[in-house]
């Protein structure tokens, strides 16, 4: 297999940004073979390969703290917190891609034999960037919410304390919505019987910071 001529065709994620007459197919197995290789995070959606765009010093700090906090918060329970390495399967879009926190309810669920494709993640944890907020906000929720075991999904603002929060109760389809915007509120994560300060997730974070 010829792997260059594929990486040298790559789409941006965005779909803001990206040119729909410029595309690259490739196989499933193909995906993989790249992915262990490349240095960039690789979306798989249904034959298409993107690139995932790099975060900056604030989008890193902000999925840190939050990593950070579950990681205290509930070493003692069965949750586990993984990060933006973990690649997230969905079945029903062909579709493998990359949140930058997400949490599973008990042992991981993979896809198949493989160990690096989780199928049942609890919450999602999605830092917003310029390019992608649109893609989180939209088709990538809309896929996100195919997956039986998801629970809770939380979108952050980087240039802002401002969080967008979409959370269902168990046995329903029915998504709730509640935003946060002001940095002394506290959030409450539904699906982990946890609340989380603004202030930890935004913690040594300098709105003024280019993003």
């Amino acid at each position: 297999m010829v792997v260059a001529p594929i990486i040298d065709r790559f789409k941006p994620i965005s779909p803001d940004i990206a040119d729909q007459d410029y595309q690259v197919f490739a196989t499933l197995d193909e995906y993989r073979a790249i992915s262990e290789t490349s240095e960039e995070r690789l979306e798989y959606r249904n034959g298409e390969i993107f690139i995932m765009s790099g975060g900056s010093h604030p989008h890193s700090r902000i999925a840190v703290n939050i990593t950070v906090f579950l990681g205290l918060t509930l070493r003692d329970t069965n949750f586990e917190i993984c990060n933006g390495d973990m690649r997230i399967w969905i079945p029903e879009f062909q579709c493998g891609t990359y949140a930058d926190v997400l949490v599973i309810n008990g042992e991981p669920e993979f896809n198949g034999t493989r160990s690096d494709e989780i199928l049942n993640p609890l919450l999602i944890v999605e830092v917003l960037s310029p390019s992608t907020q649109s893609y989180d906000r939209g088709e990538k929720f809309r896929k996100y919410r195919s997956i039986p075991s998801l629970a809770e999904y939380i979108l952050i603002s980087q240039s802002e304390p401002y969080i967008e929060h979409y959370f269902r109760s168990e046995n329903s389809d029915i998504w709730q919505f509640q935003i946060c915007d002001r940095i002394e509120q506290t959030m409450k994560l539904h699906s982990l019987n946890v609340e989380i300060p603004l202030s930890e997730i935004y913690r040594r974070i300098s709105f003024s910071e280019p993003q």
